[in-house]
């Protein structure tokens, strides 16, 4: 057992230290171009207040409306330490913003994300910290726990979060997104289930989130033990994504115009039905409808159903009523 625990520490070391001087390893992380760069931040807004970070940069792209961009694009994305940690920071916030309704989620550049940040994560994953197996198995259980949080708070936010995926969307990223409300694509788009390939299981919400997303449990069995490529057209018959757009433009065009028509409804009954939506997946339907109703004997005290009621008697336009913070 020694021997074997001393070989692995010795192989961490030596992949580190190679990984560190190449990198091509199917996840490309080469810079992106000055131009790129510039055109990347051109006409950028002002970032939302009390939302500063290294590997994210968010928004105020409209009224109720937060915009959260993967903002590595010289690494594509690459999920590095500080992004791991910011997601869970940044959500949080978010969860606790009572201004914010609606949360849109890009990537900044010239894909959605390349994945996991392997130069910058090598170090923690294969050199844990830790001076025997029971020690390092202790260590490794709390950190994959911590990883696994930066996208479950993504479906704990009770504001709905609407993915806008151009490019690549290739391994965190598919767990990123299957815990999003919302996946729109471009026609560029696709998606990889990337784990395999560098030799481990995907454990940190793909294989959990993405068969109740898809509902085809041979294709997602397909995806993730061959690590293929699911191109645009696939991933919208697949359901993956709902809608497809010819560039990003006109995706973020309609995420946006998506996110304002979901603000202008009650934020009760938006963030009460995203709760409930989640809570029926993973209970049976007896045990649903009896959450559902202790959660709306309180909800229906709500002024909003009045007001929305007034508002359809009246054949007012919702974006027209005003509802209180939440």
């Amino acid at each position: 057992m020694a021997e074997a625990f001393a070989a692995f520490r010795q192989f961490g070391g030596l992949f580190t230290r190679r990984l560190t001087a190449s990198t091509n390893l199917g996840l490309s992380l080469r810079p992106m171009s000055a131009f790129a760069q510039e055109e990347a931040s051109k006409a950028s807004p002002e970032e939302a207040p009390g939302h500063s970070y290294e590997s994210l940069r968010v928004t105020a792209a409209q009224k109720h409306i937060l915009h959260v961009q993967l903002n590595r694009p010289e690494k594509r994305n690459a999920m590095n330490k500080a992004f791991w940690r910011e997601m869970v920071v940044c959500f949080n916030k978010i969860a606790e913003d009572s201004d914010c309704r609606v949360v849109v989620i890009s990537g900044a550049g010239k894909l959605f994300t390349s994945g996991i940040d392997l130069v910058d994560m090598a170090p923690e994953l294969l050199q844990p910290a830790g001076d025997d197996t029971a020690r390092i198995s202790w260590h490794l259980h709390n950190l994959i726990g911590r990883y696994q949080e930066t996208f479950s708070v993504i479906e704990k936010c009770p504001k709905p979060v609407i993915a806008a995926i151009h490019g690549g969307c290739i391994g965190g990223g598919v767990d990123l997104i299957t815990a999003c409300d919302i996946r729109y694509g471009t026609q560029d788009s696709y998606f990889q289930v990337k784990e395999v390939d560098i030799g481990l299981a995907a454990d940190v919400g793909t294989l959990q989130r993405l068969p109740k997303v898809i509902g085809n449990q041979s294709l997602v069995n397909e995806l993730a033990y061959t690590a293929r490529k699911m191109m645009a057209d696939e991933a919208l018959e697949s359901g993956l994504i709902s809608r497809l757009f010819p560039d990003k433009e006109s995706m973020l065009d309609a995420a946006f115009t998506l996110a304002a028509e979901i603000s202008s409804k009650s934020p009760v009954a938006v963030q009460g039905t995203k709760i409930n939506l989640i809570y029926s997946r993973d209970h049976s339907v007896t045990e649903s409808l009896n959450y559902m109703k202790s959660w709306n004997m309180s909800m229906l005290q709500t002024k909003d159903v009045m007001k929305s009621a007034q508002a359809a008697i009246e054949k007012k336009d919702l974006k027209t009523i005003t509802f209180s913070k939440l």
